[in-house]
């Protein structure tokens, strides 16, 4: 493997980092994914370390997914119950850290619902802190895992056709996506109604396309979104029903992209309204369970780098 090139105390973004960091995350990555598919998974590089999650929006694939990267590598990992704290009380933000800060913890993991909390606590905390998604910002470990999985699959991601389709307007996946592929020379385009399109789309220099007949036509990737009614206030799309029909992927729109093309998800799928539910589950072209599985080794990479950062930045 590469020398390891990542000198950051945090990861709050995609934005910002450069291809060989990217690339150097994945390689570590790939070592985690053997070493979690051999009988003695269990391993002691953060022996000793105390990792925290505070979500402050409910999660099971990504918060299960820290907690187990953080215990295969022997760490003691705490998971704060934010319904029942004092946050819930009313206490701000940076009393939370305050907090934190008396408890001496190594690595703070964050999902908030707003955008830029994650960094205004990184600012806060005598720790590393890995964003685990702030409002319809970033998820960079969620593009991280995508990556490792293409690239595990295509063996590479410079000159790949990407299409990213669905609800782009409040997707924090899809932003650390464009980034990480616009960084290592990845061809994306975006497929959406203009009502889940942002309007500044225009400035990634990105293939914009309205209808998937004519948006899937060659790509190697289709990466399927969630549709976040949770983040929707008014009227963006008609009914379940014509939403499937002209943006949810079947067999019949499969056809125009590659023969070979592969199909994500970030999950949970809605299955029969972004996703038939038979192509969800197909292994020749689905490769949704294989994200989860590298969501665990990409999860455990960046924990071992913030902490091997982190400590060499205060002796």
């Amino acid at each position: 493997m590469n020398k390891l090139r990542f000198y950051h105390n945090h990861i709050l973004g995609i934005e910002g980092l450069e291809p060989q960091e990217i690339t150097s995350l994945l390689n570590l990555s790939d070592n985690f994914v053997e070493n979690n598919r051999s009988e003695h998974r269990k391993l002691n590089n953060l022996r000793g370390k105390t990792i925290v999650n505070l979500f402050f929006e409910t999660s099971t694939r990504t918060r299960t997914s820290f907690e187990l990267a953080g215990k295969n590598l022997g760490a003691d990992v705490v998971n704060m119950q934010v319904s029942t704290s004092s946050i819930s009380k009313g206490e701000t933000l940076i009393d939370t850290a305050i907090t934190l800060n008396a408890m001496n913890i190594d690595i703070l993991i964050v999902r908030h619902p707003e955008s830029g909390a994650v960094k205004l606590l990184s600012e806060k905390v005598n720790c590393s802190v890995i964003n685990a998604g702030d409002g319809t910002h970033e998820h960079p470990t969620q593009a991280l895992l995508d990556a490792l999985t293409i690239r595990r699959r295509k063996g590479h991601l410079n000159g790949l056709t990407v299409a990213i389709c669905g609800d782009i307007l409040h997707s924090r996946v899809a932003h650390s996506n464009i980034n990480l592929l616009n960084i290592m020379d990845a061809n994306v385009r975006l497929i959406a109604p203009l009502t889940l399109l942002p309007t500044q789309t225009h400035m990634h220099g990105i293939e914009i396309f309205h209808d998937m007949f004519t948006g899937l036509v060659g790509v190697d990737i289709i990466m399927i979104l969630r549709v976040q009614n949770e983040r929707m206030y008014g009227n963006f799309i008609p009914s379940i029903r014509e939403y499937f029909h002209f943006f949810g992927l079947d067999y019949e729109k499969l056809k125009l992209a590659k023969s070979d093309a592969l199909i994500m998800h970030p999950g949970p799928i809605n299955r029969g309204f972004e996703l038939d539910s038979d192509l969800a589950d197909d292994v020749e072209h689905s490769v949704i369970r294989e994200q989860v599985e590298m969501g665990v080794a990409v999860r455990m990479a960046c924990l071992s780098v913030l902490i091997k950062n982190f400590d060499h930045n205060k002796s």
